[in-house]
């Protein structure tokens, strides 16, 4: 998907090495998935390099993310139910993750988040569960932040002008 002229480029070197060096300099504790990819070893080939560490960086994000639900007392199927009110999905039970599972489990999901005032009647987003639902992506994007720290200013500006051309090529390519 990349070509042979962005996989070899300077610029995606250098984006393999930046993310490295975040992905590898944050805190393993409580963060299964994160230490597990942690443990691996990181390929010296660029392009296998950036993907390992654009893996270890999101399931870094990941379990901040779960870690962020629990405390919030939102289980896994409450998490799609309010991701896909978020995406303005309605009925939210109709969203792709969710809508295999039995009607009555969802029924149960969904009379859960009523009863906590994170749901109306109508199975819509009350101002409560709204405002949950942002403290979650809040705190998550919060737990997120430490990998970076290990970058200057400098060159998390760079990481960034060095993954817009990588990104670019991906979503042209149809990936998402």
């Amino acid at each position: 998907m990349l070509g042979d002229e962005l996989a070899d480029s300077p610029g995606l070197v250098r984006a393999a090495d930046l993310t490295t060096k975040a992905a590898t300099n944050a805190p393993t504790e409580g963060r299964v998935m994160y230490a597990g990819m942690r443990s691996l070893p990181v390929p010296s080939d660029p392009v296998a390099r950036l993907w390992h560490s654009a893996t270890m960086l999101r399931e870094h994000r990941a379990d901040g993310h779960v870690a962020a639900l629990v405390g919030a007392r939102i289980g896994g199927t409450e998490a799609h139910v309010l991701s896909a009110l978020e995406m303005g999905i309605h009925p939210p039970e109709s969203f792709g993750r969710i809508h295999h599972l039995p009607k009555e489990r969802l029924a149960a999901v969904m009379e859960g988040l009523r009863e906590r005032g994170l749901v109306d009647t109508d199975g819509r987003f009350t101002d409560a569960g709204r405002e949950t639902k942002q403290r979650i992506e809040a705190l998550t994007d919060e737990l997120a932040a430490p990998p970076y720290d290990a970058l200057s200013p400098a060159e998390l500006d760079e990481l960034v002008a060095e993954l817009e051309p990588i990104t670019a090529r991906l979503v042209a390519a149809g990936s998402q």
